[in-house]
């Protein structure tokens, strides 16, 4: 039962951190000059399942989590604005400003968040399973 408890942490713990990775992106949707040289690019977070070792020989793995694996960057290409006057214009008067779209930003966020709550609220359950299997152990 604590396995699943811990499933859940993990969980909440990637889609915490897959929105922070959001909103670096939204902080960063107008950022013309990285320190990488040129606009911002956007970060996208790379999940993979965390196995759990068996416990006897012959038995499979058993799942045991999902956990962040790798930040991707978005291989779109800059948005080209024509802004002759902007201190980061080519010599032809473009602007390169980041691949970073809000209302996309925007639904990622709210999915992260949905599933930080799925995950919540299953933890929460599995607490309450815990709570009431004691309560009728102790008669």
């Amino acid at each position: 039962m604590f396995q699943a408890s811990s499933i859940s942490a993990s969980g909440m713990a990637a889609e915490r951190f897959r929105m922070e990775v959001i909103a670096n992106n939204i902080a960063n949707a107008q950022t013309t000059r990285s320190s990488r040289g040129g606009p911002y690019r956007r970060l996208d977070v790379v999940f993979e399942e965390v196995l759990r070792r068996p416990q006897r020989a012959g038995e499979a793995p058993a799942l045991g989590g999902v956990r962040a694996a790798e930040l991707v960057e978005d291989p779109t290409e800059p948005i080209r604005l024509y802004m002759p006057g902007h201190p980061d214009a080519d010599e032809n008067g473009y602007v390169a400003f980041p691949n970073v779209q809000l209302p996309i930003e925007m639904v990622n966020l709210i999915t992260a968040a949905r599933a930080y709550e799925a995950n919540f609220r299953t933890a929460q359950v599995f607490r309450q399973l815990n709570e009431l299997a004691l309560t009728l152990l102790r008669g």
